[in-house]
């Protein structure tokens, strides 16, 4: 009988073995709890103190950046696309003269407006952007008219121009774009220039439009019920530019990005560090090749690799599972999301 005792003893020692092998593996291949869909928005970083701003502006940024918010919200509570929720998000920012984008987009050195934007889809991969417009009312939606009706991915200046308007995009004056705040800043500047070459001194930053001249852009990330995501990125650009300079902001890796397999990026900041850094493909290329978090991801590229080129700003992002970051290396970034469960998030200042 020990033969068969021997026999019955190994067989349950290979069931109990492989029972609790199955079971460590399905541990390990748990995959992480996804958000069904998310959404977050920015409205620019820079020296965003609670002291330079006067309780009714504070409310009018809140409000506005909650009304947009809410806009991209319901078209993805709704089953609508994320690039449907990103692009009229972010139309509620171009049309309000608060942001740096559309209708409160900065001056340039001639006294124009000249707008860049860009919008990206995760799922193909696909993407559309435009700079250094001047009559299109919302930027963002020639981005998407150039990804969805072209063969090209970035269109400029009049040619932009010349599309949109075929498109059947809203053309307006430039005098649209006209605030008075925004030309004062430009004003402020171009004394400071003056008073810098007259007495060889250097700028003081006595006002925050102008040490925050280099700054200033919306955008909008989301993840909708289908699983896509999308990116989009808008700007006047930075006050006092000359020379037809264009920012990160139409530059898909530097100022958007979007991959179903990893995140969604928009960023916001010194556009010239953006550009050097691909500061939005750089998140997602590390959580792609290195397996890093989202959060992780944005905390090396903000926080390390950003500031120790002498860059600031920042960005928000999700990822294929819904999460959210909100990242930045300046005093403040204007900014709010929204998950699933409608639990909404305003930020102003450095929490």
């Amino acid at each position: 009988m020990k033969p068969y005792l021997y026999f019955f003893i190994g067989v349950l020692l290979f069931m109990s073995c492989k029972h609790e092998k199955k079971t460590t593996s399905n541990l390990n291949s748990e995959e992480p709890k996804k958000a069904e869909f998310s959404i977050v928005i920015h409205g620019g970083a820079g020296t965003i103190l609670k002291q330079n701003i006067t309780p009714e502006k504070e409310i009018a940024y809140r409000e506005t950046l909650e009304k947009a918010i809410r806009t991209g919200y319901d078209i993805l509570k709704n089953g609508g696309s994320s690039l449907d929720a990103v692009q009229n998000t972010i139309n509620v920012l171009e049309d309000s003269p608060l942001f740096n984008a559309g209708k409160g987009a900065v001056f340039t050195h001639e006294g124009t407006n000249e707008h860049d934007a860009s919008i990206m889809d995760g799922k193909t991969i696909n993407a559309g952007a435009s700079a250094g417009t001047t009559t299109v009312k919302n930027p963002i939606n020639l981005a998407r008219t150039v990804m969805d009706n072209s063969p090209h991915v970035l269109l400029s200046g009049k040619g932009a121009e010349q599309f949109a308007k075929a498109q059947g995009l809203e053309i307006v004056d430039p005098s649209y774009f006209y605030t008075e705040n925004r030309f004062k800043s430009l004003q402020k500047i171009k004394e400071q220039e003056q008073s810098k070459l007259d007495h060889d001194t250097k700028i003081s930053f006595y006002d925050a439009d102008i040490k925050d001249s280099k700054f200033g852009t919306v955008g909008c990330v989301a993840l909708d019920k289908h699983g896509n995501l999308a990116a989009g990125t808008s700007t006047g650009g930075m006050t006092n530019k000359r020379w037809g300079r264009i920012g990160d902001s139409p530059i898909i890796g530097a100022g958007t990005y979007a991959n179903n397999n990893t995140c969604a990026v928009s960023s916001t900041g010194w556009g010239e560090y953006f550009i050097r850094a691909l500061v939005a493909h750089d998140i997602s290329a590390l959580m792609e090749y290195k397996g890093l978090t989202l959060q992780e991801a944005s905390k090396e590229v903000i926080q390390k690799k950003l500031t120790k080129l002498g860059g600031t700003g920042g960005i928000i992002a999700i990822d294929q599972y819904g999460n959210m970051v909100m990242e930045f290396n300046t005093a403040g970034m204007y900014r709010a999301s929204m998950n699933n469960k409608g639990e909404l998030y305003i930020g102003l200042y450095k929490d």
